[in-house]
């Protein structure tokens, strides 16, 4: 198809506009006479089942990528999260201590617990509900999900540094044991990706937001055991 003169301005101007040109606007740049409506379709038929196609956006007109070639096209970016200081003392309760509930990790940082710390490790990925403590009211029990463990370089638990260890690098002193630990995973965090990732752009995300009283209330243990073996009264991961 050999495009006229008409057609080919009409094709330039579009391609070249940042944003939807209306009729007016391309019968003002065209030759005088021009059937800019016409013009139009010709142009839409030309590029009928391509992958750029002309479409008409309120009114006006512009070149559109093709509606079925969008999933294609979509570029992720990951969008990074600095955990704050309240965060990473929590995660190094939880695996330091799990498992663990909400209360007791109030009771050793010896503050109130924000919903969303928690709320931003599950998102995360790198904690999850593991159980329900046996005394009043039941509470869920947090602990380090496999994720953690990668994103650690951690084999198991058993791999978080020790007492002996900490002092060897230098991170124990007299400042309490849970900025210690703290700091210990949050130089950890940093040496293997300088922030902690939240995934990608909006609609890319780890499925929903998350909501960590929906969650305390509505998740219930894999058995009837409660603690997934374990009782209120029983040593956890870290205890002396």
């Amino acid at each position: 198809m050999t495009m006229s003169h008409e057609l080919r301005m009409l094709e330039a101007m579009l391609f070249a506009a940042t944003e939807p040109v209306d009729e007016a606007s391309l019968a003002e740049r065209l030759p005088e006479g021009s059937d800019v409506a016409a013009l139009l379709a010709e142009l839409g038929a030309h590029y009928e089942g391509r992958g750029v196609q002309l479409t008409r956006v309120a009114g006006r007109w512009a070149f559109r990528t093709a509606d079925d070639l969008a999933g294609h096209l979509r570029i992720e970016r990951k969008v990074v999260r600095k955990l704050s200081r309240a965060a990473v003392e929590t995660l190094a309760i939880i695996a330091y201590h799990q498992p663990v509930t909400r209360g007791e990790i109030e009771e050793i940082r010896g503050v109130a617990l924000s919903k969303g710390t928690l709320d931003l490790l599950l998102e995360i990925g790198w904690i999850r509900p593991v159980g329900r403590r046996r005394s009043p009211g039941r509470p869920v029990t947090w602990g380090t999900s496999t994720d953690f463990l990668d994103q650690f370089g951690l084999n198991s638990l058993s791999d978080l540094p020790g007492v002996d260890e900490l002092k060897a690098a230098g991170l124990l002193d007299s400042r309490p044991v849970t900025t210690i630990l703290g700091e210990a995973i949050g130089r950890e965090s940093e040496e293997s990706d300088g922030e902690a990732e939240g995934g990608k752009e909006a609609g890319e995300d780890r499925a929903d937001s998350v909501d960590i009283d929906e969650i305390e209330a509505a998740f219930e243990p894999d058995d009837d055991s409660g603690e997934t073996g374990r009782d209120e009264d029983e040593p956890r991961h870290g205890d002396a």
